[in-house]
This record gives C-alpha cells, structure tokens and sequence, in this order.
C-alpha cells in the first residue's frame, strides 16, 4: 500500500479483511467481524465517553458477497499506529484475506 501521509488532499484508501482463510474456510467464530470492530470502537474522530456503541468509521464490519469482512480506513495507521498494527496482525495471524477497496462515487 502506498504511503499518502505527505499528501493530505489524497482520500484515505480502505481495503476489505475478509473472514476466508487462504485455503478457503470460512473463519470463526462467525461474529468475528463484530467483535473485532467492537473492540477498535474508540478509535474515531470524536471519541468521547459513548464512542463504545458505534462502530469507528475506520473499522466497521461489512457482509461482502455473504462473507463476513471488516472495512479497514488507512487513516487508522495515522490516528493511531498500534490500533492499525493490531488489526494488521490480526488478519495475518488468523490466515485472513485481504483486498483492496474499490471506492465507488456516491
């Protein structure tokens, strides 16, 4: 992934963590996308004392195509490097595909 932090007009790029495993099983437990997004809640731009009942608008779960996925924006790897690397490391660590977004216009 290319580097955008010396370009801030650039859109922030998302890429998809899909819950397939390279040699295709679907990985579990089947709320895995919810609790991993649950878990990076307080990562957004507001914070805050009540940030834990909504999803950050840079980890927020997704069904693609009937699979389970987490919707990762690159400008968590800004806010906040750890938070990036743990979710990072978690998809490798679980085997978990990863796939760049395809920004549609609105």
């Amino acid at each position: 992934m290319a580097d955008s932090s010396n370009n801030h007009s650039a859109p922030k790029r998302e890429f998809f963590i899909q819950g397939i495993t390279s040699d295709g099983n679907q990985f579990r437990p089947s709320d895995w996308s919810e609790r991993l997004c649950g878990a990076m809640s307080c990562f957004r731009p507001e914070g805050g004392r009540n940030a834990h009942l909504q999803y950050s608008p840079y980890v927020r779960p997704i069904l693609l195509g009937g699979i389970r996925s987490v919707v990762v924006n690159e400008a968590l790897r800004e806010i906040e490097p750890l938070a990036f690397h743990f979710v990072m490391s978690f998809a490798k660590d679980n085997d978990l595909q990863i796939i760049d977004a395809c920004l549609l216009p609105e």
